[in-house]
């Protein structure tokens, strides 16, 4: 049995729906099992936290693997772990970040929590895999309510480059990782997509795959408003301005990780457009 925390958030609900579809006995955990919407394959069951302590180590019966979001345990991962121990699982992978391979960026509010997240994965006792994938395609989605707008997309730092990847291809990682564990034990993996790509480049993909096109207007940090990146804490907000700024004209480091372990070539941010299209769509 494969545990899955952060279920129905974009790596773990693709990592639920491949496990499901290979007959592979998967668990998901969620806060709200009636809202999940999970493959009729997976058991769906409620999220128990440490204020629960009975009801998370029942979650992890039976349980050998566990996929870990950084989210799930928040400040009590260490207990989390514990529980998963006790329950039976032996082996965690770890969705990271690839930020975590540049010390320069130690002071980075993303790197701190990542830091500090494989640490106490590292002091759990049980085997592991870090996943550190680079800027997630999904990031994207933040560009609905102007896509809905209207075709004027205007945004800072339009030439920063970066190698967004597929949330399905990170899931595949997970899924071997997690199914073999004594090859990936002790593994840290860096996942970026296959091309580097401006963020004008993601929107005319995004604009190809709805059959419109874009005009991109490049904004000023100072005109950048809290509801243009809906899911990003305030407190990050500079930082993550200051990570856009410094990847203008700045060649992303790519990484085979995704066609080295899974087999197959890590999709495009053409094919994510496409895959997603109906995320940008307005509701009819």
């Amino acid at each position: 049995m494969i545990v899955v925390t952060g279920a129905t958030g974009n790596v773990g609900r693709a990592l639920v729906t491949q496990l499901a579809a290979e007959g592979v006995p998967v668990r998901a955990l969620t806060r709200d099992p009636t809202r999940a919407d999970l493959p009729a394959g997976a058991e769906v069951v409620r999220f128990a936290s440490a204020a629960e302590p009975a009801a998370m180590a029942a979650q992890f019966e039976g349980a050998t693997a566990l996929f870990l979001h950084v989210a799930a345990g928040g400040e009590h991962t260490a207990e989390l772990l514990a529980a998963a121990r006790e329950g039976g699982v032996r082996h965690v992978v770890v969705l990271s970040s690839i930020i975590l391979d540049h010390d320069d960026s130690a002071a980075h509010p993303i790197h701190v929590m990542h830091t500090r997240l494989e640490q106490q994965v590292r002091d759990s006792g049980l085997d592991w895999t870090f996943l550190r994938p680079g800027a997630f395609s999904t990031n994207s989605l933040q560009w609905v309510p102007q896509v809905r707008a209207g075709d004027t997309i205007r945004w800072p730092f339009t030439q920063s480059l970066t190698a967004p990847i597929h949330e399905a291809d990170i899931a595949s990682v997970a899924a071997v990782a997690l199914r073999d564990p004594e090859r990936h034990a002790g593994a840290v993996l860096s996942l970026t997509g296959p091309v580097a790509v401006t963020a004008e480049e993601q929107l005319q993909a995004v604009g190809r795959a709805l059959g419109r096109e874009f005009t991109v207007v490049e904004i000023p940090p100072h005109e950048v408003t809290p509801d243009m990146f809906p899911h990003v804490p305030q407190e990050m907000l500079p930082a993550l301005l200051e990570s856009f700024g410094a990847a203008v004209g700045s060649e992303p480091d790519l990484t085979t990780t995704v066609a080295d372990v899974t087999g197959s070539p890590a999709r495009t941010f053409e094919q994510w457009a496409k895959d997603h299209a109906d995320d940008f769509r307005a509701a009819e």
